[in-house]
């Protein structure tokens, strides 16, 4: 009974983290300045089958009534049909969702991989020339605007250097040559084999993705160095060094190891970031995930196909919050109770 609780308050935590998700892609829908009837109708229909078609979507129901319906179809998978497309949002959705998860994944591990170093080589080097660089890249990964880093990538790199791919995911001679499996890809070329589709694949998704980590890394470089200097103040520091512990374990077996939680949630919210925030690198780069999706609908006043985006940003963000809080418990003992 007593293990079972604390999996009962997650689950409880999780629905109604959920349903205010919902509360809140309701209203939303609800405040826009558009009106979804006239955007399945046309500005000229006339005013009976304007009325007919509000009644048919049940906006004529109280706010209520229509939240608990909206629910109930969202519960079922149900996220309304697409006016640009002419199909079901969810099915839309898991076609282009893949797209911006594959980008943001090696986003986030070039994040990780290159930000954390350097984030502990900036604290054990405070002060000196290596650390102002870090900071430096730290500040510039906050001040530089995404579109503009992304033309300037594709400017140099594609257009002069032709080091990587052009926008898109796929050289158009390849497209629909690799079998979908996955949704990623990467993954899907090669499952299939198909190496020449992998590469064309990988020229493309490289340049997005770096730059996308550029901006994770930024972060969490500047959070790593934060945590590290406040752990290599301790005392239990100090009497390692008096006790002429190599430099290289006191920063990664005595320094590192304390801030490993607290960069669980640093990572997190930079991969959350990376997953939603990834609108303008899309656009840049014509990549099909749900950020250009998003963008499009918006521009199609098409309100079931944003709010289901925005549901599903929404949900992966609390998917992720909620994985780190289970993280905590793996890797600090004390958090378990």
């Amino acid at each position: 009974m007593t293990r079972a609780l604390p999996a009962f308050q997650f689950l409880l935590t999780l629905a109604v983290t959920f349903l205010g998700l919902l509360a809140i892609t309701f209203v939303i829908g609800r405040v826009v300045p558009i009106d979804p009837v006239v955007a399945v109708v046309g500005d000229r229909a006339s005013m009976e089958t304007y009325n007919a078609t509000k009644e048919a979507m049940g906006l004529d129901d109280p706010l209520l009534v229509q939240f608990a319906r909206y629910v109930v179809q969202v519960v079922q998978g149900d996220l309304g049909m697409s006016v640009s497309t002419g199909r079901p949002v969810a099915e839309d959705l898991a076609r282009v969702f893949p797209a911006t998860f594959e980008m943001a994944t090696l986003g986030i591990l070039i994040g990780v991989v290159i930000g954390v170093p350097m984030g502990v080589i900036a604290a054990a080097r405070q002060g000196r020339w290596i650390d102002q660089v870090i900071r430096v890249i730290g500040l510039a990964g906050y001040a530089i605007p995404a579109f503009w880093l992304g033309l300037i990538g594709l400017v140099v790199f594609y257009a002069n250097l032709r080091w990587v791919g052009g926008p898109g995911r796929i050289d158009f001679f390849l497209d629909g040559m690799v079998p979908v499996r996955t949704g990623l890809l990467l993954v899907d070329s090669a499952i299939d084999g198909n190496w020449e589709a992998f590469a064309s694949a990988f020229s493309h998704i490289v340049l997005p993705s770096f730059i996308l980590g550029f901006f994770a890394l930024a972060y969490i470089a500047r959070m790593t160095r934060s945590f590290m200097l406040e752990q290599l103040g301790q005392e239990f520091i100090t009497t390692a060094r008096v006790k002429g512990v190599p430099e290289r374990l006191i920063l990664w077996r005595h320094a590192f190891r304390p801030i490993r939680v607290q960069l669980i949630t640093v990572i997190g919210l930079s991969y959350a970031g990376l997953l939603e925030g990834s609108v303008m690198i899309e656009t840049v780069f014509s990549w099909p995930g749900i950020g250009n999706y998003l963008t499009t609908a918006l521009l199609n006043a098409d309100m079931n196909a944003v709010l289901g985006a925005t549901l599903v940003i929404g949900a992966v963000f609390v998917g992720i919050n909620k994985g780190s809080d289970a993280l905590y418990r793996v890797l600090d003992p004390r958090a378990r109770t």
